[in-house]
């Protein structure tokens, strides 16, 4: 089966599962566990940060960004297709109490004149109080579109003026540093705070990680406990972790590749609607367009012979390249998908 439905379908190569089996672990919340440590410490200086925190999901280091960035009855301005708004499962009203303000971002990408017009006057006591702009680099939505490092540095310009802070949702960052040939520090230096995932095109089993300044990562750390991810011995997931990094950053390239590939290719059937030239990462979505060809069933018919891919609304896909899928695993799902559209 090949499996394109996302980056978090991907399991551990056998190097990744020996350097688990050997980690050295200790008790966590103690702060005793050596390799978490060391995953920690490794992360803070790759992000340029004075500290980061192991957590088990990007769910949950996304809402704990938000509780640690800000009050009660706060607002959050962000882009209306932003994953902590649309998939976390109101999150951030449930669990920090904050409203969003949301703005029509260009594939996800905010203009900071509108950014400026959307921040309340902290002087008028009839609205929320505005106190974090939320950017998401790549943007899942938008897919998989690069922030420029120039918008971010003058997003965060506009926030400093305004005395906001600026947090950058980067479960795929690394996807975007390895495809502009940059370091990550070409963005994290703008931000308060960062996340990247492990789970998704590095390969780890489980984990995120959330960066920032040590008495923003005391505060995560509290949460974190509060929201019951305080966990022990996880060492043997921070080594994958570690493995991850060392081992499976600059092979991204590869999935970039193989999405522009596919792509190129969707684009020559008629059926479909898709613009190569917006595939910037490992992340497409392509829409159907014949009005013959029945979604659900091209999903099924794929599925039967091997492929699977996400279905977004009533006519999207969502194809997501990872590092268990090759080039050849990529001509094969050509192949079935013009099959399949031949036999509907």
């Amino acid at each position: 089966m090949i499996d394109l439905r996302s980056d978090t379908v991907t399991k551990p190569t056998t190097g990744m599962l020996e350097a688990m089996f050997k980690a050295e672990v200790g008790d966590d919340v103690y702060g005793e566990d050596p390799t978490a440590n060391r995953l920690e410490e490794k992360v803070a200086k790759l992000l340029g940060k004075e500290d980061s925190i192991f957590v088990p999901s990007g769910t949950m280091a996304n809402q704990l960004s938000l509780r640690a960035n800000t009050q009660l009855g706060d607002e959050v301005i962000l882009d209306r297709n932003s994953h902590v708004f649309l998939n976390e499962g109101g999150g951030g009203a449930a669990i920090s109490g904050v409203q969003f303000f949301l703005l029509k971002g260009d594939r996800g990408m905010l203009d900071p004149l509108k950014i400026e017009q959307a921040v309340r006057d902290p002087g008028d006591y009839h609205h929320p109080m505005t106190s974090l702009i939320w950017i998401e680099n790549t943007h899942n939505r938008g897919g998989g579109c690069i922030y420029p490092p120039d918008l971010v540095k003058e997003i965060s310009h506009m926030a400093k003026k305004h005395n906001l802070r600026l947090h950058m949702d980067g479960a795929r960052l690394l996807n975007a540093t390895v495809a502009l040939k940059i370091d990550p520090q070409e963005y994290t230096r703008y931000v308060d705070s960062t996340m990247i995932c492990l789970s998704k095109g590095l390969g780890a089993p489980v984990g995120s990680m959330v960066a920032g300044d040590r008495e923003f990562i005391k505060r995560v750390r509290r949460f974190r406990k509060m929201f019951g991810g305080g966990m022990r011995q996880i060492g043997y997931l921070a080594a994958a972790g570690i493995y991850a990094l060392d081992h499976h950053v600059e092979r991204l390239a590869e999935d970039h590749v193989n999405a522009r590939l596919l792509a190129k290719a969707i684009a020559q059937l008629d059926c479909f609607e898709i613009d190569p030239n917006n595939v910037e990462t490992n992340i497409l979505y392509f829409r159907v367009v014949e009005e013959k060809l029945n979604p659900g069933s091209l999903q099924g018919e794929l599925r039967k012979n091997g492929v699977l891919v996400h279905r977004v609304g009533s006519n999207f896909f969502r194809a997501v390249t990872h590092l268990d899928v090759s080039r050849q695993d990529i001509l094969k799902v050509i192949s079935t998908l013009k099959q399949v559209i031949s036999q509907l």
